[in-house]
C-alpha cells in the first residue's frame, strides 16, 4: 500500500529519493575533501576508504529499507496504536517494518552501490572467485547485523519507550564509524565495536582480509570469515529480545 500510494507521485517519489542520495553522498564528498589535503587516511588510500564506506553504505542502506520503520515502534507505544497492530492477523514485526515503508530510500542503497563498485575497479587486490564472493557476503552479512542491531533497538523500547536516538546512534553512528579505517580510532573504541557490539564484523574484519591488512587489535585472519556466524547469533539475540519486549508489553489502555 505504501508502495503504490509512493509511486502515484512520481515527481516527488524522484525528488525524495534523489535527495535521501545526495544526503548520504555528503559523507562521500567530505571524504574527498579530506583526501584533497592528504595522500592517504590510517595507512588507507582513497580506493581502500571508498571501499570500506561503499560497504557499510550498502549494508546499511539495505537494512535500513527493509526494517528501518523499527524505531517508529517507541511513537506506537506511546501514542497506544501498538494494540491496533496486536489486534491484527499478522506477525507484529512485519507489520512495523512496513509501517510507512519508505521507497525513497533506494536512494541511499544507490549510492552506496555506486561507490562501492568504483572503489572495487581501483583497489590493488588479486581478485580470486574467493575474494569476489566475499564482497556480496560481506553486504549480505553486514545487512542482517545492521538489520538485528534495528530490531534489538526497537525491542528495547518495549521498555523505555523513546530510545530512538539510542538505536540511531548504533546503526546510523555505526554506519558513520565504518566508513574509516579502524586504524584511525583508539584501540579501545575498535575493541568495544568487535567483542561487545560486533560492527566490526559488517565490514572492517572482511574488507581488511580483502586489502590484505593486518587488523589493529592482532585478530587471525579467519576471523574474516565470521561474518555469517556473528550475523546468525545478532538475529537470534535481537528475536529474542523482541519476543521478550511484546510479551512485556503493557497496552496504554487508551
Amino acid at each position: 500500500m505504501w508502495v503504490r500510494s509512493t509511486l502515484a507521485y512520481r515527481t516527488s517519489f524522484v525528488l525524495m529519493t534523489f535527495g535521501n542520495f545526495a544526503s548520504s553522498a555528503l559523507d562521500f564528498v567530505a571524504l574527498l575533501l579530506m583526501f584533497s589535503r592528504v595522500h592517504a587516511l590510517g595507512g588507507f588510500a582513497l580506493p581502500e576508504v571508498a571501499f570500506l564506506y561503499g560497504t557499510c553504505s550498502l549494508s546499511l542502506g539495505l537494512a535500513d529499507l527493509a526494517v528501518g520503520n523499527a524505531e517508529r515502534l517507541g511513537a506506537r507505544i506511546r501514542d497506544g496504536t501498538l494494540d491496533t497492530l496486536l489486534l491484527r492477523p499478522a506477525p507484529v514485526y512485519a507489520q512495523i517494518a512496513a509501517d510507512r515503508f519508505a521507497l525513497r530510500r533506494l536512494g541511499r542503497t544507490s549510492q552506496g552501490l555506486l561507490v562501492l563498485l568504483w572503489s572495487t575497479g581501483r583497489i590493488e587486490v588479486d581478485w580470486t572467485p574467493g575474494r569476489i564472493l566475499m564482497v556480496p557476503l560481506t553486504v549480505v552479512c553486514g545487512a542482517v547485523i545492521f538489520g538485528a542491531v534495528f530490531t534489538a533497538g526497537a525491542a528495547f523500547q518495549f521498555w523505555a519507550q523513546d530510545a530512538a536516538e539510542l538505536q540511531n546512534s548504533l546503526t546510523y553512528g555505526g554506519n558513520a564509524l565504518l566508513q574509516y579505517p579502524p586504524t584511525v580510532f583508539a584501540r579501545d573504541l575498535v575493541r568495544g565495536v568487535t567483542f561487545i557490539v560486533p560492527l566490526a564484523f559488517v565490514n572492517w574484519l572482511p574488507a581488511l582480509w580483502l586489502l590484505g591488512r593486518p587488523y589493529p587489535l592482532g585478530l587471525p585472519p579467519w576471523t574474516a570469515f565470521l561474518g555469517p556466524a556473528v550475523a546468525a547469533l545478532m538475529v537470534a539475540g535481537a528475536a529474542l529480545a523482541w519476543r521478550c519486549g511484546v510479551r512485556a508489553y503493557r497496552s496504554t489502555g487508551s
